[in-house]
């Protein structure tokens, strides 16, 4: 983990024109995604923690493309994100970046958990890929966890970065239809059930994403005070 406590509160205007304070009073904070349901995560999180500010995400910024994740860990990836997206956007970003390790694979497929086939997003070729590759691993050598790291920058360069992780094990053939990636064959420390079988509501109160974003709530609650 890396960061630097020293970030700045106030910043000048972005050339989107959509830097300061939100209508409501709030800063207005970039989520790097499209993905409304992480939209929807973070602005639980904060709003339990009573941080004040407004989560948007990259829809109300149709100029900014893509990030390609270059980064040789999730912190790297994360930063990476956070950082264009913040420059881009003149707007204090949060990303983050997550995935799978397997401690019989050496902690893979890590940050290339989404393209561990060859195909980006192709859920059920990485997760059939990876039970073949852990087929003849016993049981007690199965361990692996989710990674998840967050992290948050302003258009000025600075940074933080916090990092959450789910322990569990790998079992042989997937279960229940909820969640997604590699959900259906990962069981957490201290329960039956794989994580494809909880609830969003359950799953949501241990995972490794909303463990980062949890502990990325304090430092955005002291810093946008």
């Amino acid at each position: 983990m890396s960061g630097r406590a020293d970030v700045p509160v106030e910043g000048g205007a972005g050339a989107s024109g959509r830097e300061g304070p939100a209508g409501n009073g709030a800063r207005r904070v970039v989520l790097a995604t499209r993905n409304a349901g992480k939209i929807t995560e973070l602005r639980r999180i904060l709003a339990g923690a009573s941080v004040p500010v407004e989560i948007v995400g990259l829809e109300e910024f149709p100029e900014i493309g893509d990030v390609a994740e270059t980064g040789l860990t999730f912190a790297e990836n994360a930063l990476l994100k956070a950082h264009t997206v913040a420059r881009l956007s003149g707007l204090p970003a949060v990303a983050d970046d997550s995935g799978l390790c397997v401690d019989a694979l050496n902690g893979m497929p890590g940050i290339f958990s989404a393209r561990w086939s060859g195909t980006h997003g192709d859920d059920k070729a990485n997760l059939d890929l990876l039970l073949a590759q852990v087929s003849d691993v016993p049981g007690e050598h199965r361990g692996a966890h989710f990674a998840c790291a967050a992290a948050l920058a302003w258009p000025s360069g600075e940074e933080r970065v916090v990092e959450g992780a789910l322990r569990g094990v790998i079992i042989d053939a997937p279960r229940g239809t909820g969640g997604f990636g590699y959900d259906p064959i990962f069981v957490p420390e201290g329960e039956t059930r794989t994580t494809a079988e909880l609830s969003p509501e359950e799953k949501d109160a241990i995972s490794h994403r909303g463990r980062a974003f949890r502990a990325l709530a304090p430092i955005m609650a002291e810093t946008f005070a």
